[in-house]
This record gives C-alpha cells, structure tokens and sequence, in this order.
C-alpha cells in the first residue's frame, strides 16, 4: 500500500508539474504565434487536425493502453507491437498522401495539397515512439516523460515562432506541430531500454486485440467528436470562424491539459493495481474523484471567466470573437477530468467495452446535435455540444454503480460540493470586480478573488480534504491512511 501511495503521489506530482511547464510553454509559443499569425492561418491547419488525429489512432490500434492493462509484459509483446505501428503508419500515411488533393477539394483550399502531406509525417512519428510510451507508461515513468515532452515542446516551439517571424503563415503552426513528435518520439527511444529486433508474434496481438479493439473505438469517435467542429466549420463557414474556434479551444485545453495528463498517466495505473480488492479500489478512485473536482471546478470555470482579459492581453483583441467560444468550451471542460477518470476506471477493472459503447453513444450524440444545428451558427452548436457533456456524467456514474458498487449519493458528495463552491465562488467575484474597467487589474483581481475565496470555503467546509490536498501539494507526509 505504501509503495503504490509513493508512485501515485509522485506521478501526480511529476504529471502536474510537467503538464504545467508544458502549458507554460504552450502559452508562451502560443503568444507569438498568435500576434504574428492571423485566424485565417490557424483555422487552415485546425480544419486539417482530424485526419492527421484519425490515422494516428488508426496505425497505434489501442495497443499501448492494451499493454498496459495486460499483468505480465515481455519483450517479444513490445516487440509485435511495435512493428504493427511501423507498418500501419506507413501505410496509412500513403493512403493520406494520396488523398491529399481530395481533402483540399473538400475545404476547397488548393494549398492544403502540400500542407496535408508535411503535416501527416507527424503521426508517423508518434506511431514510431507508441512502444517506448507505453514502456514509460506502464510502469509509471511519469518523470522521464514530462522531461521529454518539455525538451520536444522548448525545441519545436521555438522552430514554430522563428518560422512566423520569417513570414510562413500557417507553415510555422505546422512546422511546430511536426517537429515536436519528431523530437518526442527521438528522445522517448534515446530513453528508453527497450530495443526492437527482427521478430514479429501474431499470437501476442491477436491475444491484446479484444482490449485494444475497444481502445480503437474509443479513441477513433474521440477524436471525431473532438474535431467535427473543424469540420463543420471549415466546409461551411470558412478558415476565419475555424480559426476562431481553434484559438478558443487552444486555451481551453492548455487548462484541461494539466488535470487530464495527471489523470492520464497515473489513474489506470493505479487503480488496476487495486482491482483485487473492490473496497480499496472505491476507496482509490473517490480520493481520486475529489481531487479531480477540487481543482478542475474553480480552474476551468474561473478560466471562462477571465477569458476575455486574458484573449485581449495576451493575443490582442483580433482573436476577440474567441472570447465567447472559450467562455462555452469551459464549461464542459470542467467536467471532461471527471470523465476521464471514470474512463480509467473501467478499463482497469477489465471492462473497456462499457467505456467504448458510452464514448461511442456520447459523440453520436453530440454529432446529431451539431449536425441539427450547424445552420444555427457556432455558439448555439457549442452550448448543445457542451450540455451533452456535462449532463453525459450522469450516465458514466450510472455504469460505475453497476460495475463498482459507487453509489450515486457517494459520487454527488464527491463532486457536487466543489462544482457549488466554484460556482458561488466566481459570482461573488463577478459582482465585486464588473465595474472593473482595466483588464490588467480585472486579471488580477478576479484570480486573486476567486482564489481566496474557494480555499476559504474549503478551509472550513471540507477541511479534511483542504487539509490533504495542502500536505500533497506541500509533498509533506499526512497521518491519515494512505491510498
């Protein structure tokens, strides 16, 4: 127990603070390539992400969380998965080139041609490096990832600016996008002591086939529901308004990004090592599940509530349109951790399929809405896209009920005080800082404000949770039991 609370803690740790470095960085390339680039340059390469995301998926198959999940990894499972990605990304990258100038007459882009294919060497690398990730992520080598990441993201951001500062346009976005997963995918093999030899084991994928599968389902109407925006807007309205949303939604993830990575990399690690003992294995995932909300709630919705200063400040009041995108996208993003780590906890309790069919159910759904409202413009898209989301936690606690035994009460008591006292927390601040007309001294303020504010009500309405989420933070050793 105290050795699974050590790695949980320090791959918390490591994951938050290497996700937050990460976001550092993204803010600060994202800076400049925003003041030099203009919506029109964004929303070129926004509308191109879903292949570039589909065939990755496609040519990784779910593979990596299906060696994670497996109890006993060999050398010869590393290796038939590795090869399987080789030769899947290579081929679904000749099937993409040659459809390239298909794509460009689908966005009726003509330029699109050469940019489709740059850009589509990037999932390639990352396919090439999914053995060495899964290798760190099995066995929770989250500290040596975010080094890596960081170092791809310093090299590649750099790349990126340099190239706008030359005049590239959206080259210099592409550019940056390339050369991260190249650098990444370097280092993580430099890293790792894995090696690939000339050998290939049907047997080893057919047996991790009926979780991966699952993993691909997963992963494939993810993305897709990730993406449809782009889409959507790139065929009917144009590479300004895509854009637009790209911009807003880059915010919005630089501030799930941090929680998310967490999650990603220590929950289903974590809580498969509890899976034996159903008790502990609650246990685990309501600590989890209270952490998650106690910093998700305030940091996402009191990010859409600094949006505005925080578009104009840093980008200039060009990207102005993405203010009320960014204001929608926050707060389903406030729930998207949440969803995450009940994602974690069905694929470590061996029952990736309910995970696959409510990830499939959830982005059907949320594509019928937006295909019904398109016509309607983006924010009315965006508020359905949204309020499915949100109310979509519901049936992932319902699920978990049926599998764990979490009651709905326990789940309620878990996340709806944090989501209330964020809520109160931001309407006190918005009554005491409208008349604010600086947007510096609003900035300021109103993170100051809320800040206080919720830990005040946190300091004397859960103390025990204030408590042990100051001594983790303070990486101080608390006297209550351990995970």
């Amino acid at each position: 127990m105290g050795e699974l609370k050590d790695k949980t803690a320090k791959g918390l740790l490591w994951g938050g603070l290497g996700n937050g470095v990460m976001q550092l960085l993204n803010l600060l390339f994202g800076i400049f390539l925003s003041r030099l680039l203009t919506p029109a340059d964004y929303g070129i390469v926004g509308a191109l992400t879903i292949f570039s995301a589909l065939a990755g998926i496609f040519s990784e198959s779910g593979f990596i969380l299906a060696i994670v999940n497996r109890k006993d990894v060999t050398a010869t499972d590393y290796n038939a998965v590795f090869w399987f990605n080789v030769v899947m990304s290579l081929t679904i990258y000749g099937v993409l080139w040659l459809c390239a100038p298909l794509i460009a007459d689908f966005y009726r882009q003509p330029e699109m041609v050469a940019l489709s294919r740059f850009i589509f060497t990037g999932f390639v690398f990352s396919a090439l490096a999914s053995t060495p990730t899964a290798y760190f992520f099995r066995n929770l080598n989250v500290k040596i990832r975010s080094k890596i990441q960081i170092s791809a993201l310093a090299v590649s951001g750099m790349a990126g600016v340099c190239c706008a500062f030359q005049g590239l346009g959206y080259w210099a976005i592409a550019v940056q996008a390339v050369l991260y997963t190249a650098v990444n995918s370097i280092l993580l093999w430099i890293c790792c002591p894995f090696r690939p030899k000339w050998q290939f084991s049907f047997s080893v994928l057919r047996s991790l086939l009926p979780f991966s599968f699952k993993q691909l389902v997963v992963s494939v109407f993810t993305q897709f529901n990730n993406n449809v925006f782009s889409v959507l807007l790139g065929r009917f309205y144009g590479m300004r308004s895509t854009g637009f949303y790209t911009q807003g939604n880059k915010w919005t993830s630089m501030g799930t990004g941090i929680l998310t990575g967490m999650l990603t990399g220590v929950g289903q690690p974590v809580l498969r090592q509890t899976t034996d003992d159903p008790e502990r294995m609650r246990k685990v995932f309501r600590k989890l599940l209270r952490f998650t909300a106690m910093l998700a709630f305030p940091a996402m919705l009191g990010l859409g509530l600094v949006s505005r200063e925080v578009i104009v400040l840093l980008i200039t009041d060009k990207w102005l349109d993405s203010v009320r995108v960014m204001q929608i996208l926050c707060v389903g993003a406030a729930f998207l951790p949440v969803a995450t780590l009940y994602g974690n906890l069905f694929n470590s309790i061996g029952r990736p399929g309910i995970y696959m069919w409510n990830v499939i159910s959830l982005g059907l759904t949320q594509t019928l809405c937006l295909c019904v409202s398109y016509h309607r413009g983006l924010y009315v898209m965006l508020v359905l896209y949204v309020s499915v989301n949100v109310l979509w936690t519901l049936v992932w606690q319902f699920f978990a009920k049926k599998c764990t035994g979490l009651r709905f009460r326990d789940a309620a008591s878990d996340i709806l005080p944090y989501l209330f006292m964020a809520l109160l927390a931001i309407a006190v601040t918005v009554l005491l800082t409208s008349g604010i007309g600086h947007l510096v001294v609003s900035l300021i303020v109103r993170i100051v404000s809320v800040a206080f504010l919720y830990a005040l009500m946190i300091r004397f309405m859960r103390p025990d949770e204030f408590k042990e989420a100051l001594n983790f933070l303070l990486r101080r050793k608390t006297t209550s039991k351990g995970l």
